[in-house]
């Protein structure tokens, strides 16, 4: 085997370059999701029916058991026939807070699993478009609530230079609603929150509230967010600036949040409370606020010229106590020793008989 071959092989894995019509969603844009590269260039969108025109994303309710028949449109902007493979994934939230879908390789639960395209790849004539429909059958066990997810269309190609598959996405987002009691709710977990003083004593510093929003309902959430750091009995509150908000949360995910406040009075004990107020957003696009959830921790609050005196002080006092007990067993040896000293010489210098 030659020794090119060997690196091709050794080489070979599958990178994702994922480009979602779901950028619509994050305010990125609303025209049809594209993909270039080279000769190679093409679009998918939505199709035009009885669920609407120019759509940026497919939002369904559904309830278990039932089905919904809708299409992607794919473009062919290049000067070649273009073979494209298409499936479906569930989606999930990135540590970007963007929304992806899975990969070809990992399995879907939910809307991957419950999308059938027509067919499993589509061939598109250079300067012409082709209909992918696809079907989408809800388990009659489904549960209720919102499931996130897209149907993709992907082509892989060789980098020869970097011995490497490269596999383009190009897909649009599935939002599903299944019908049954909609349980929204977000939660606040593992509070904590920390101080930063100064050398003075009496000068404010900053404090640092952590914290993860969980959501443990069944429909997709953001909200709005707000931290404040009080002293005891809540005086010398200080409250937290605008606090971006986090992403929609799909249910089960969870988002990390670290919240600076400053101007924090160094009295002792603190306690910080973050409030969290769900935003539920339906198929038209209206959002609704919801029941506010608040969590409370408490910390420390001592500068460091503080801890040092109290250190001192302690050590002063320990030290005060441990020679008062050794000079009170001083003298109690010297006594002791004194009133033997008294009791032999009244004896004649005999020592005393014991019965």
């Amino acid at each position: 085997m030659q020794p090119s071959v060997t690196r091709w092989k050794t080489l070979v894995r599958t990178t994702a370059l994922s480009l979602l019509a779901v950028v619509a969603a994050a305010g990125v844009g609303t025209g049809p999701a594209r993909a270039a590269d080279g000769n190679v260039a093409w679009t998918v969108r939505t199709a035009s029916n009885s669920y609407g025109e120019a759509r940026s994303s497919y939002s369904y309710n559904v309830n278990p058991g039932g089905a919904v028949e809708d299409a992607m449109v794919v473009a062919n902007r290049g000067p070649a026939p273009l073979t494209l493979a298409v499936y479906a994934a569930d989606g999930f939230t990135t540590d970007a807070g963007q929304l992806d879908l899975l990969t070809r390789d990992k399995k879907s639960v939910a809307v991957g699993a419950w999308v059938k395209a027509s067919a499993g790849s589509v061939v598109v004539q250079p300067g012409k478009t082709a209909q992918v429909p696809f079907t989408i059958n809800v388990p009659a066990n489904a549960t209720p609530g919102d499931h996130v997810g897209g149907i993709l269309t992907t082509l892989t190609q060789a980098d020869q230079a970097e011995g490497i598959n490269v596999d383009r996405r190009l897909g649009i987002r599935i939002s599903l609603r299944v019908g049954g009691e909609l349980k929204p709710n977000l939660a606040i977990e593992n509070l904590h929150v920390t101080y930063d003083g100064s050398s003075n004593p009496l000068a404010k510093g900053d404090a640092t509230v952590a914290y993860t929003i969980r959501n443990t309902g069944n429909a997709a959430l953001s909200g709005k967010q707000a931290v404040s750091v009080s002293g005891p009995f809540g005086v010398l509150r200080a409250r937290a600036g605008d606090i971006a908000a986090p992403p929609q949360l799909l249910p089960g995910e969870s988002w990390d949040v670290t919240v600076p406040v400053r101007g924090v009075a160094p009295a002792v004990r603190l306690a910080a409370t973050a409030t969290v107020t769900p935003l539920l957003t339906d198929a038209s696009g209206s959002t609704t606020s919801l029941r506010t959830v608040e969590a409370t921790a408490h910390g420390w609050a001592l500068p460091w010229t503080v801890v040092l005196a109290l250190v001192v002080l302690i050590a002063l006092v320990v030290g005060a106590y441990l020679y008062r007990r050794r000079s009170r067993t001083q003298r109690r040896a010297r006594e002791d020793a004194r009133v033997r000293d008294a009791v032999a010489q009244a004896l004649g210098g005999r020592e005393p008989k014991t019965s």
